[in-house]
C-alpha cells in the first residue's frame, strides 16, 4: 500500500506490538565429528538471552522515527525484525507500504566485478526490476562521485568508497519505508552533507523513516519522535530531545558521584572546612549526569565545618575534558558576607546560571578560603562531579552563545578594493 492511500485509510505506516525476541546461546559444543561419534545421545543445553522484551510502537506515514539506546540495548535486533531479516518469537509486526533496508550497506557486492554489475545486482536485490537498475546507474555512479574509478573491480576500492557506492544505491530504490542503521552519514563531510541533504528531500517527500543512531544530534535534528531501548525493554517514547536526555543521562548516569582526588589539582587547605559533596540539580537524591543545553543550570556544593569560620568565600570552576577552567563563579560576587559557621555545622552554597557551555563533559572544582584574597585556603577540592552537557549545536568553541548575524550589501566600487567610509558602516 502506498504511503497516500496509507495515511488515507488512518493505518500506520510500520507497528509493532508485544515483540519478544530470544536467542538460544549453546552452553557445551560438539565441535569435531569425533566428540558427536563419541557422545551421540548427549543433549545441548542452551540459555535463554531474551533480547527485546514486549516492545510496542507504531511509526505514521512520513514520520521520521528514531530508535536509540547503548550497545545491546537490541536496536538492531528490532530493526531486522522489522525488516523481516528475524523472526520475532511473540508479538507481531505489520508493515502498510515497501520497505528499503539500509542496515549492511553493501551487502551482495562482489569484489572481482566492477561498478556497473555491482549496482545492477545490488539494486535487484533491494526490488528494482534490472531494466530500472540499469538504467539508474548514471545517478548512482554521480552521486558516490566514483566517476573515475567505475572500470575499477571492488576489492581496489577504499573502505569508504565501497561505502559510498552502497549508500547511492541504496537510496536510489523507490521505497515508503526506510529502515536505516547507522548509516546516515558516510564519507567525508562533503558527502556527509549530500546525505544529509537526501534525507531532508526524502522527509519532505512524505517518506516514512526509522532510524537507529547513538548520534544524539541526528535524532533531534532530524526526528519528529524517538524511542529509546535498554536491556531489551521500552525505557521512553516521545519528544526526540527528552529521549536523547534520557539516553545521556542512562549511558552516563554510572560516572555521575565523586572522582578520583588525585585527578586535576590535590586537595589541600587548612581543613577547617571540607566539601562533602558536589551534585548537578536542586534535588539531591536526584544524580542527574546530564544538563541540557540552553537551560537553567544549577551546581549546589555540601560542606561541613570543622572549626567556627566566618564569612567564607567559595568558588566554583568548570573544567573542561582538557582540564581548561571555562566557568568560574564565586559567592563573594553577591553575598560579601556569607555569615558565620559553627564548627559540625553543613551548608549548601548553590551556583545557577544558564547553560550555554558547548556539549561535552565537565568536571567541577571547588575552592573554599578564608575572607580576603583568597589565599588562605580552606579548601581545594578537584575531586567532585563529572557530568555531561547535552545540545544541538557544537560550532568548536568552549560556549554557545547566541550570535545574531547581519550582511550588507555595499555595491561595486570602481578602482578601490575597499570602499572608503569615512569610519562609519
Amino acid at each position: 500500500m502506498a504511503a497516500e492511500e496509507t495515511a488515507s485509510h488512518g493505518l500506520p505506516a510500520l507497528a509493532a506490538q508485544g515483540v519478544h525476541k530470544r536467542f538460544k546461546i549453546p552452553e557445551e559444543r560438539s565441535h569435531t565429528l569425533k566428540e558427536r561419534a563419541l557422545h551421540p545421545l548427549r543433549r545441548s543445553r542452551h540459555e535463554q538471552l531474551h533480547v527485546l522484551k514486549n516492545i510496542s510502537f507504531a511509526v505514521e506515514p512520513g514520520e521520521f522515527f528514531g530508535i536509540v539506546g547503548r550497545n545491546g540495548s537490541g536496536k538492531s535486533t528490532l530493526l531486522k525484525c522489522l525488516a523481516g531479516i528475524y523472526r520475532t518469537d511473540e508479538g507481531r509486526i505489520w508493515c502498510n507500504g515497501r520497505m528499503s533496508t539500509f542496515i549492511e550497506l553493501g551487502v551482495g557486492f562482489n569484489p572481482d566485478l566492477a561498478a556497473y554489475d555491482n549496482v545492477a545486482l545490488n539494486g535487484i536485490m533491494l526490488g528494482l526490476s534490472p531494466r530500472e537498475a540499469r538504467a539508474r546507474y548514471k545517478r548512482v555512479i554521480e552521486f558516490a562521485e566514483l566517476e573515475e574509478f567505475q572500470d575499477l573491480k571492488l576489492k581496489n576500492y577504499s573502505s569508504g568508497m565501497h561505502v559510498r557506492l552502497a549508500f547511492s544505491v541504496a537510496i536510489q530504490v523507490d521505497a515508503d519505508i526506510l529502515v536505516i542503521d547507522e548509516v546516515l552519514a558516510v564519507g567525508d563531510a562533503a558527502f556527509q552533507q549530500k546525505c544529509f541533504d537526501v534525507f531532508n528531500r526524502m522527509r519532505e517527500e512524505g517518506r516514512t523513516i526509522v532510524l537507529v543512531t547513538h548520534d544524539m544530534g541526528a535524532v533531534t535534528r532530524f526526528c519528529h519522535r524517538a524511542m529509546l531501548l535498554e536491556r531489551g525493554e521500552m525505557i521512553s517514547i516521545g519528544d526526540p530531545r527528552d529521549v536523547a536526555d534520557r539516553y545521556l543521562e542512562i549511558a552516563f548516569g554510572r560516572e555521575v558521584g565523586y572522582e578520583d582526588p588525585s585527578v586535576g589539582v590535590a586537595r589541600m587547605g587548612d581543613g577547617t572546612a571540607r566539601v562533602s559533596e558536589v551534585w548537578l540539580g536542586d534535588n539531591r537524591e536526584e544524580g542527574r549526569a546530564v544538563a541540557p543545553q540552553s537551560e537553567p543550570l544549577t551546581l549546589k556544593v555540601l560542606v561541613r565545618f570543622r572549626a567556627d569560620v566566618l564569612d567564607p568565600a567559595v568558588s566554583l570552576t568548570l573544567l573542561n575534558e582538557h582540564r581548561q577552567p571555562v566557568v568560574v563563579a564565586t559567592t563573594t560576587e553577591d553575598h560579601e558576607q556569607t555569615g558565620g559557621f559553627h564548627v559540625d555545622e553543613w551548608a549548601v552554597f548553590a551556583f545557577s546560571f544558564h547553560n550555554m557551555l558547548a556539549p561535552g563533559r565537565y568536571h567541577t572544582l571547588v575552592t573554599i578560603s578564608h575572607r580576603g584574597d583568597g589565599v588562605n585556603v580552606i579548601d581545594r577540592f578537584a575531586g567532585g562531579l563529572s557530568f555531561v552537557v547535552s545540545g544541538l549545536t557544537s560550532s568548536g568553541g568552549m560556549v554557545e552563545i547566541p550570535v545574531q548575524t547581519d550582511v550588507t550589501r555595499w555595491g561595486i566600487w570602481p578602482g578601490a578594493d575597499v570602499p572608503s567610509t569615512g569610519g562609519v558602516l
